[in-house]
């Protein structure tokens, strides 16, 4: 991977007060690429009207929406159609929720996993309130792995709904999500998968992959502040309609109860924009599509397996702290969470001191860290990073760790 190119492609790179600052907290909110802020810049000033619309400026609008949606769906490997946009992942999954109340019956199962953020566990859980039954599929409380085995036993004919995470923000292990979809559908579920943690690394293609949902956050995919939806066309259908009635023929439109972002919206067009220059600066064979984004996803897959291992090697084998997941960069996301016995938050402001930008804290991960033992008031110190964080930097939070811990 072209370095330089990649990190010109970031006006954050560019800027005096960031200088000399690694960006460690990647997890949260990555960078947001030129090519978004350039189209968020101009739909402001610009065509910032009332979309489709019979006038010029409206007209601009609404195509810009269109093909940001036509664009991204497009890589995904799914249709526009299956494609929809909201505020963020978790409001995305309250409204699925909402669905699925007056979907499913009392006595029905839904399956939830302890490893997940609590987007994707809350809302499922609230629903034992309307008589659904909620299992939790539990991770191992050393390792933190979610076994599909042991999803197995849980299966049966009134379990609907399996919902787990791509990667988990604090654990990182990548899972098996084709594997564990077969699974689900074999015993006559669908598939929620949270993937907020796992886009960023490489959007992958959601139509091979085989769930019936799939959700991340733009804004942690060097894009504006959207929450994306992928919903297969025959569970929409199924799902009653949380939109205004008169939208309900419209399968983007039936989950978003609110008016969309229009600028947002528009803006993640420059998320593909992004990919596509990644993918015919460094030859790619095919320059747009599902195919476009598998070339981009092992390019970045790939730096950043170079990248992550070092870290991995300078923190496993240390006594005054514990890694969570996987110890084997191939197994896993840049997104490593530290367990030091005491408050993670003063250790990432002690960090700071040496120009590396990390987290501490819980992350939202409250069940997960709990299973693991980890008291969640004390949480972790989160260090993630994406491709285009350099070798320099990963050195130089090394050795900021070695002066902190």
């Amino acid at each position: 991977m072209d370095l330089d190119f990649v990190r010109s492609q970031f006006p954050a790179f560019e800027q005096p007060s960031l200088q000399g600052q690694a960006f460690f907290e990647n997890a949260g909110g990555s960078y947001t690429c030129r090519q978004v802020i350039d189209r968020l810049f101009r739909f402001y000033t610009e065509h910032k009207v009332q979309p489709y619309a019979p006038y010029a400026a409206s007209e601009i609008a609404g195509a810009e929406m269109d093909e940001a949606r036509a664009r991204l769906s497009a890589l995904l490997g799914v249709t526009p159609q299956e494609l929809s946009f909201g505020p963020s992942t978790t409001a995305n999954t309250y409204v699925l929720a909402q669905a699925f109340r007056k979907f499913l019956k009392p006595g029905e199962k839904i399956i939830v996993t302890n490893q997940d953020h609590e987007a994707n566990s809350g809302p499922w859980r609230r629903l034992a309130e309307e008589g659904i039954e909620v299992l939790e599929w539990g991770i191992d409380p050393t390792t933190g792995h979610l076994d599909p085995a042991s999803l197995e036993p849980l299966l049966d004919e009134s379990v609907r709904l399996v919902c787990f995470p791509h990667c988990s923000n604090v654990v990182g292990e990548i899972n098996p999500v084709t594997e564990i979809t077969a699974l689900a559908h074999a015993a006559g579920a669908f598939v929620c998968v949270d993937g907020v943690s796992y886009a960023p690394h490489g959007l992958p293609n959601v139509g091979e992959l085989g769930p019936d949902i799939y959700l991340f956050s733009a804004y942690k995919t060097y894009g504006p502040h959207q929450g994306i939806m992928v919903i297969n066309k025959a569970l929409a259908e199924l799902l009653p309609n949380q939109a205004h009635y008169f939208n309900a023929d419209v399968p983007y439109k039936r989950f978003t109860p609110a008016g969309p972002d229009h600028a947002q919206v528009a803006a993640c067009a420059g998320m593909v924009d992004y990919f596509e220059a990644l993918a015919a600066h460094h030859g790619a064979p095919v320059q747009k599509g599902a195919g476009m984004g598998g070339f981009v996803h092992d390019l970045m897959r790939q730096r950043e397996i170079a990248l992550l291992q070092p870290l991995l090697d300078a923190v496993k084998g240390r006594n005054d702290l514990r890694l969570l997941g996987p110890s084997v960069a191939e197994d896993r996301a840049p997104t490593v969470a530290l367990a030091l016995g005491r408050a993670a938050e003063p250790v990432a402001r002690q960090l700071a001191e040496y120009g590396v930008m990390a987290g501490g804290g819980n992350f939202y991960a409250v069940r997960a860290l709990q299973a693991m033992g980890i008291d969640p008031d004390q949480g972790v110190l989160r260090l993630s990073f994406t491709h285009y964080t350099s070798e320099a930097e990963v050195t130089q939070l090394i050795e900021a760790l070695d002066r902190v811990l």
